[in-house]
Formats: structure tokens, sequence, C-alpha cells
């Protein structure tokens, strides 16, 4: 099946934009059903990409801008590319972490799919009907590159994957190796330990993203009374603990997430006396917390704007909370603030973090602007791959 674009509209596929917008297609030949792979022409007949169709204003995710095949080999490829950048990266380390992202949607080449690494466990997302109805060779690719190390591969869509008619959008295992039965198990990140369930936990069971900005928070914890607020499982908890921070506060608002901190907590050996957990809506928790309390802040919101839509309203919540972060944060402090949202830009942000600090009054520094790690990149060619940023904030 073929779609050929309005005259002067394949300028961004020029650039290896791997988006077709719907507004930019002229004709399309055949009757393609969402997920079916397509190729898109110029006005002029010229080849200019292949992809999966989707109906809504993306139209088509570009998967190759060569003319080929996406057989068993193509899926192969990929993913062994995205795993040779990772090796690469030095991410994986023997002994001290076993867990990554290995394919971040646009920015390995593969749009609409997410997997996770769980020492020998994947975890895959599909974000488009064409993801999701080509599991079965992505779960075959994951079992070539990775060998007989593959213990298992898991389906976790339902949550992701657009609802459509036909769709049998039910989690579930692809691949298990044989006599392994476990959902959750431990992982090691920066000679840390945690549980992962990722059957039962948010997103594939583990917030991978922040993983350089964890190690930022232990090389400044060392002594510090420390808050974490929307801690799930108790990520930059743990990396606070082990640096030596005098005591750690971790809030969210999930029983299951809370659950899981404690347990990390003993699974690391420290000294339960020094960590105390709060199921509480992390909101109103900061708000009642005594001026000068803590000094140093995690503040890790889940996205308040999935569409440009809610943006205003999230720039504004992005304000009042690091507004009652920095009023409440002792002299001397440190606060981490984050925002996942992507439709929030960096300088968006920053300037919702600026006018909180203005609104308190306090001589504020930024020591550092904190973004993804690399095993998330963003395609050069696309920039809406870019979605967590923060600042690292000193407050006098």
């Amino acid at each position: 099946m073929k779609i050929y674009l309005k005259k002067g509209r394949e300028e961004s596929l020029l650039r290896f934009h791997p988006w077709v917008f719907s507004g930019a297609i002229a004709q399309i030949v055949g009757n393609p059903a969402e997920g079916d792979i397509v190729q898109v022409f110029a006005s002029d007949g010229s080849f200019l990409a292949i992809g999966h169709y989707q109906i809504g204003s993306i139209a088509v995710r570009v998967l190759s801008f060569d003319s080929e095949s996406l057989s068993a080999d193509f899926w192969e490829r990929r993913l062994a590319e995205a795993l040779s950048v990772r090796t690469a990266c030095g991410i994986a380390r023997e002994g001290v972490t076993n867990c990554y992202r290995l394919v971040y949607g646009e920015g390995d080449g593969l749009p609409g799919l997410i997997v996770d690494y769980y020492d020998g466990v994947c975890v895959m997302q599909a974000h488009s009907v064409g993801m999701f109805r080509a599991k079965k060779q992505i779960c075959q690719a994951l079992q070539k590159i990775y060998g007989p190390t593959l213990k298992a591969v898991y389906d976790k869509s339902s949550g992701t994957a657009p609802f459509k008619a036909g769709l049998d959008l039910v989690d579930g295992y692809l691949y298990r190796a044989e006599g392994f039965s476990d959902d959750e198990q431990e992982v090691l990140e920066g000679g840390h330990r945690f549980l992962v369930n990722w059957t039962e936990g948010q997103k594939t069971g583990f917030f991978l993203d922040q993983r350089e900005n964890r190690a930022l928070v232990e090389q400044f914890s060392a002594g510090r009374n420390v808050l974490n607020l929307f801690c799930y499982t108790g990520g930059f908890s743990i990396y606070a603990l082990g640096a030596g921070a005098v005591h750690v506060d971790s809030v969210d608002s999930s029983a299951k997430a809370m659950s899981m901190v404690d347990k990390n907590v003993a699974l690391n050996g420290f000294d339960a006396s020094r960590h105390t957990s709060y199921c509480a809506d992390a909101i109103a928790f900061l708000r009642d917390v005594p001026e000068g309390k803590y000094d140093l802040m995690i503040v890790d919101p889940p996205a308040f704007a999935k569409h440009r839509g809610a943006l205003s309203n999230a720039l504004r919540a992005y304000q009042r909370l690091n507004a009652a972060a920095i009023s409440k944060v002792a002299p001397g402090g440190f606060v981490f603030t984050f925002s996942c949202s992507q439709v929030v830009d960096r300088e968006a942000f920053a300037l919702a973090v600026f006018s909180a600090a203005a609104q308190t009054g306090r001589r504020v520094r930024i020591l550092d602007r904190l973004l993804q790690p690399a095993d998330h990149p963003v395609n050069i060619y696309h920039p809406e791959g870019e979605y967590l940023k923060g600042l690292l904030l000193y407050v006098e």
C-alpha cells in the first residue's frame, strides 16, 4: 500500500523526521488498516520512507528511509544496534548495573516501541498498533540478540497501545525460559539492589530514566536530612541512604509502591531507623512540612501534562509545587526538581521554577541542568523525544 504526499510536504522526511502527519497526505492507494506497513512517496513519485500506518494526526510512523523489507532481519538488526549503543556507553556493568532501557522509540529508530531490560527479562510496551502487531517478531529478535541469557519477554502494552477492536490487549509473557516463573526479581543499579515487579508496577516496573540523576543525588546526600517526594519504589531514597544521609523520608500515594520502598531499604541492609515511609499525597505532605526540616529535597512528580491542552495548568502546578519546596528547604539546602511532561520544554519548566523562586523571595542558584540518560537517546531529527528535564537548585 502506498501513500503520496502533497507537493512540498516531503521536506520533513528528507530531513529524516520519523512522522508523517495526516494533513500532508494527498492520496492513499489501497485501504490500509491500522498497523499495516505502507510506503510513502513524494508528489513526484520518488520513494521517501516505509512505516506503520495509523489513524490520527500522526498517520505514519517511519521505520526506515530505505526501501527494504521489514523481515526478521530488520528487527534483529535494529535491536542489535540499540544494544550496541548501550554497550558502547558502558551502561551495563558487571556487578554494578544490570538494568537499562534497550529501546526508546524514535531514539532507536523504532517509533512506538519501548523495551526495558531487567537482568535477563525484557519488558516491552507498544505505543502503536503497528508495534503491537509486530510483538512476536520483536520477541523472536530479542531471543536472537540475547541468546541463552534471555529469561523472559513480557508484553505490557494494555495501557499504552491504542485501543482498537480486534486487538487482544491483555498483558502476558511472549517468552519464558524453561523454569523461569517469576513476576518480580532483584536488579542492580549503581551497585544498589532493587526489586522490580513488571506485572504490577508502574510503567515497566522501574523508572530507569533517573539513573544518572539518582547518582548525582548520592553525591549530595551525606550528612543530610532528605525528603523524597513522589518516591515510587524509592530509587532516590536508596542512593541517599547509601551515601550516608542522616535520615530519609519517602512519600508516595501508592501503598504498593511504599511497600516496595520498605523492601528495598531492607534489601540493601540499611538501618530501618534512618528511613521512614509515608503513604500520603506528596503535595499535601509538603504543605505541612516544617520549614528547615530537610536540607535536600527530591521533587519528581508524574507528568502534569500529557497533551498541549493541559500545558498552562501544568506550568501553574509546577510553579506551586516548586514554590512550596523552595520555601521549606533549609538554608544552604538543595532541591532536585524534575518534569517528565514531554509537552513542557526545558525553557518553560525553568521559567516555572524561576517564578516559584521569585514567589518565595529566597536567593536560589541553578547548579546543574538535568536530562534523561544515554539509554533514552534523542534522535537528532526528532527533538520531541526529549521529555525529562530537571534542575539542581541551591537555596540560601
